[in-house]
């Protein structure tokens, strides 16, 4: 299962670049997330941090970053996770660790990584991750289905990965977007269906 950049300055409803509707969404992705959890299955939280001088920042943001405004600053508390998706309260992100492309794990199978672009893949080791651990299937869910959920679906399927998304816990996502995705043989799930299959397969095995 990989996240996508739900992080307070995302989401919350007082943050500086919230998105509209993230926020209710989380409850199902809370869902989601427990499922895989529960089922000890592998769990990839894959977020943004953006450096205060804006030098690494999307072009499309970088001046307001270089201006002053605060997003996803490192070790800030807009920067973490939203609190009830975390394992645990008391865990926050190691902005070093991230940033150098490693990968943190925060709770038994469960891992963050720091991605410098829109889509999960573009200069992270996201890829060799998933590959390691022979994992072929990967399900979405996050912030915000325009942006960077649909650029990673996108860079999920270009690399041959059997693809769903949780319609339900994604923000942003509209009528067109589930057509598209469908197009490219995404399989679309609400979070209840998906935590009936994810936890209907380990009661099989």
């Amino acid at each position: 299962m990989i996240s996508i950049d739900v992080q307070n300055d995302f989401v919350l409803d007082d943050a500086p670049a919230r998105i509209p509707g993230t926020l209710a969404a989380v409850p199902a992705m809370r869902r989601v997330i427990q499922s895989f959890r529960d089922s000890d299955l592998p769990i990839i939280h894959v977020i943004r941090l953006y450096l205060p001088d804006g030098s690494n920042v999307d072009l499309c943001r970088r001046a307001a970053v270089e201006r002053g405004a605060r997003i996803a600053i490192p070790e800030s508390d807009g920067a973490e996770l939203v609190a009830s998706l975390k394992p645990n309260s008391d865990t926050r992100l190691n902005a070093q660790l991230l940033l150098s492309g490693g990968a943190q794990e925060i709770g038994r199978n469960e891992f963050v990584l720091f991605k410098p672009r829109w889509g999960a893949f573009y200069q992270t080791g996201l890829e060799n991750f998933l590959q390691g651990r022979g994992i072929n299937t990967l399900v979405f869910l996050g912030c915000n289905y325009p942006n960077c959920p649909r650029t990673s679906i996108y860079e999920a399927s270009e690399r041959d990965f059997k693809i769903m998304l949780v319609t339900d816990a994604i923000s942003q996502l509209y009528t067109k977007g589930e057509e598209e995705m469908k197009n490219i043989g995404v399989t679309l799930y609400s979070s209840e269906g998906l935590d009936q299959l994810v936890r209907g397969s380990i009661c099989k095995e």
